[in-house]
């Protein structure tokens, strides 16, 4: 043996002996094997929602609050339900004993003789989807203007102010806007409507017929969809303004570092992105003014039929509703309006039902 060798053991291989070399620790080692790239400070943590090692159990808050999320989604749909079916009950003795076509009949109501009853929709739908549509057509290219502005080009510190000033237009009350329309916007209007009428009077839109309303007074369809505009503006505005500041900042960035405008940096990327939201927030406005009842009932004079005309009067289905509300003195007779309550309610539903798919399908 060389001076500088080791002299070998029994556990080394360097030297010549029998033994082989062997790690008592790896041999006698009980623990559990661990698969590629499991990281060994975690190899003995419980994976969630793995029964076998008693992981996902819920604990009594956990439970509580899914029951209690579970009950409130199931009421809301219980009420729903429950809405519509009295609707139905209440329609259907009306509708048996109605003598004309309810889906077509435009003449005048005839509900205090239970045997001879006449009523029908067409001229409360026709003027409640007129009057909701000017509301739309008004309000939608000014809450788009707003939504781009706070969101794009307002400076910081004027954002909140200036949106919680728009918000709070939501929160004055219909009767509110019923007087200011009926006593200041009306009136005011009565010059422009009369400059209109004196080229535009042939044509149907801006026709004034004998009982029409004066236009010193205003009270015709033109100005409750002026006013519905106004009511309808802050939710349009606030939903098309969440969607666009959700703009994936990316995109953003991609568009201004090919040298785009601001404005061709909107075009290209917030308005493709929030078209979805602002059609859906336009939607839900739709829905908002088709349910309007107070302000168009003080601010629209009421009409006996449909003309299509826009400085005509007439009823919508929820001022119909309101302005025979003290001639509910039996079941039957209420029925009736009540009948023109569940298609306002139908309509509702359908209109929110198409926002809804709109945002989901986004």
């Amino acid at each position: 043996m060389a001076d500088n060798e080791l002299p070998a053991t029994e556990h080394d291989d360097r030297g010549a002996g029998p033994a082989t070399r062997e790690d008592p620790v790896i041999a006698t080692s009980q623990a559990t094997p661990r698969e590629k790239g499991q990281d060994p400070a975690t190899s003995n943590t419980p994976v969630a929602g793995n029964a076998s090692s008693g992981a996902g159990v819920k604990r009594p808050g956990d439970r509580i609050f899914e029951a209690l999320s579970t009950i409130s989604a199931a009421l809301i749909t219980v009420i729903i339900i429950a809405v519509g079916l009295f609707l139905l009950i209440q329609a259907f003795d009306p509708l048996r004993l109605n003598k004309e076509n309810f889906l077509t009949y435009g003449g005048q109501w005839q509900t205090a003789n239970l045997e001879n009853m006449q009523f029908g929709i067409p001229n409360l739908f026709f003027t409640t989807i007129t009057v909701s549509l000017i509301a739309l057509i008004i309000a939608m290219p000014v809450a788009l203007g707003i939504a781009i502005f706070l969101s794009n080009y307002a400076p910081k510190q004027l954002v909140r102010p200036l949106g919680t000033l728009v918000d709070m237009l939501a929160a004055v009350p219909s009767i509110v806007y019923g007087l200011w329309g009926a006593q200041v916007l009306g009136p005011k209007l009565s010059g422009f409507y009369e400059w209109i009428h004196s080229w535009g009077g042939d044509f149907f839109l801006f026709k004034q017929y004998a009982n029409s309303p004066s236009f010193d007074t205003g009270r015709n369809m033109l100005t409750g969809g002026i006013v519905l505009a106004v009511m309808i503006l802050p939710v349009i505005a606030a939903t098309a303004r969440e969607i666009f500041v959700q703009t994936p900042p990316g995109q953003i960035e991609s568009a201004l570092a090919l040298g785009a405008t601001r404005w061709e940096v909107i075009r290209m990327t917030v308005l493709p992105f929030g078209l979805s939201g602002f059609i859906a927030g336009s939607m839900l406005g739709l829905g908002r003014a088709l349910g309007e009842t107070m302000a168009l009932y003080m601010v629209v004079s009421p009409g006996p039929e449909f003309r299509g005309s826009l400085f005509d009067g007439g009823s919508t289905f929820a001022t119909a509703i309101a302005n025979a509300s003290a001639e509910f003195n039996n079941p039957t007779s209420a029925g009736a309006y009540i009948a023109a309550g569940l298609v306002l309610f139908l309509l509702t539903f359908i209109v929110n039902s198409i926002a809804r798919a709109i945002v989901n399908k986004k």
